[in-house]
């Protein structure tokens, strides 16, 4: 209960904070008449045109409800023409934000903003945390890991031995398939046992006594990095957008068509699609939509989204849209990579 309180408290000021980012722009009748409560000057429109504060201030309680829906939701206007173009005409709405269309459309920060807060929020209320997770070995986990690697150790001497005897060239080939199995499994005990050993927080050693004293603590401690990853995840958020940038550069580098204004607006819409889009699968995973769905889902539609933004917002052949969605496919990758290192290195040195 208390984590879910706290989801929406989050989704309320997400909302908040996104409509502080998007002032009310393009959505009021003209209101013509009087002189501003504010500063005194003529009104000519909706607003004053010295200091910007609204021609009409009521006084009610209701006007207080309506602002708070307002300024959380912002269910009107904007966001109704934004919401669709972003999920099946993201270019277009890209394309025409940066050619100058700003008061009809929700601003890709506020978009942003307000699709992070909401994603954090449904995943507290439903109560997905990283922490939840149990990275720890039990002692009797450990006893059967070192059991079973010593077993394949005696089975792999057992079968280089018989090579070594061995004359037949059918039988040493079915024994050097089996050695290179049994190699393999060793392996991979050799790095479970390394993983689990209690000491592993000391093994690595940067010469940043700051870095290592964090590092050190996520080895004795792994729900510690698991709950600093979380909580930097959501507040660092926007590292994605300056990190993913130079990569959407990179597939359009050679003309000067299009500036890095144009690969910001995309890279932020089409990460505040990504969010929601997370939210989406969510909310219908535990409403009980079997995995049958939602995986493929969230396979194939980042991909097509990502393929029909580049192709609307920089007007491009399909083919040509294609091979960029491949690179750009790898490149979130990259992006991620980069963006979970950051965020554990913060969270070591926080």
């Amino acid at each position: 209960m208390v984590s879910g309180v706290e989801g929406v408290g989050e989704a309320v000021t997400g909302g908040m904070v996104a409509r502080a980012v998007e002032p009310e722009a393009g959505e009021h009748s003209g209101e013509v008449g009087g002189h501003c409560l504010n500063c005194g000057a003529p009104l000519t429109g909706p607003y004053c045109n010295q200091c910007g504060q609204k021609a009409r201030v009521r006084r009610s309680i209701g006007v207080i409800a309506h602002d708070l829906l307002h300024g959380v939701l912002h269910l009107d206007g904007k966001f109704w023409r934004t919401l669709p173009l972003l999920v099946w005409r993201p270019g277009d709405l890209t394309r025409r934000y940066v050619h100058g269309e700003r008061a009809k459309f929700v601003s890709p920060m506020a978009m942003f903003l307000f699709s992070v807060f909401l994603m954090f929020a449904v995943l507290s209320i439903y109560g997905v945390s990283l922490t939840s997770l149990n990275l720890q070995v039990s002692s009797d986990d450990e006893r059967e890991i070192r059991q079973k690697h010593a077993e394949v150790a005696g089975q792999l001497v057992t079968a280089r031995t018989e090579r070594a005897a061995t004359r037949d060239p059918r039988t040493q080939a079915t024994l050097d398939r089996r050695i290179a199995d049994l190699s393999a499994r060793e392996r991979t005990f050799e790095a479970v046992e390394r993983i689990s050993s209690p000491d592993r927080g000391n093994n690595v050693r940067t010469g940043w006594a700051r870095l290592d004293q964090g590092i050190e603590k996520f080895g004795e401690n792994p729900g510690l990095a698991l709950y600093k990853l979380q909580s930097n995840g959501y507040k660092f958020s926007w590292l994605l957008i300056p990190l993913s940038v130079p990569f959407v550069w990179l597939l359009f580098f050679w003309t000067r068509r299009f500036h890095f204004y144009d690969h910001t607006v995309f890279v932020t819409y089409s990460l505040a699609f990504m969010s929601l889009f997370a939210v989406l699968l969510t909310v219908l995973g535990f409403a009980g939509v079997g995995a049958a769905i939602v995986a493929p889902a969230a396979i194939f539609v980042p991909p097509i989204h990502m393929f029909r933004q580049l192709k609307q917002a920089y007007q491009l052949h399909w083919a040509s849209a294609l091979i960029r969605t491949f690179l750009l496919v790898n490149f979130c990758a990259i992006t991620a990579s980069l963006y979970f290192v950051l965020l554990l290195g913060i969270g070591a040195l926080g």
